[in-house]
């Protein structure tokens, strides 16, 4: 799962390379958004929040900057591809 931190935010992107649908994983969080990420060796639980389309569109400028590969798989598609913040529990 691809992951950038972005103004200080854990932001994990929806892209699926570009394919016309979301990953499993979207979903997953849409319907439970209590999740556990381990991300090198730190472990820790989280609440994902779906960026809103605003906040969104702010974002994806800066995640495209960092990654560029971003913006050809949004071009792939039609589909917006869901970003997701994941904020720490504990």
């Amino acid at each position: 799962m691809a992951y950038l931190r972005i103004d200080g935010k854990l932001i994990v992107i929806g892209s699926f390379a570009g394919a016309d649908v979301n990953p499993a994983w979207v979903h997953n969080l849409r319907a439970n958004p209590a999740a556990h990420v381990e991300i090198g060796t730190e472990s820790f639980d989280v609440i994902a929040r779906e960026l809103p389309p605003a906040e969104r569109d702010a974002a994806f400028p800066k995640i495209t900057a960092a990654a560029p590969g971003f913006g050809d798989y949004q071009a792939k598609t039609t589909r917006v591809i869901p970003l997701f913040e994941l904020q720490p529990t504990n």
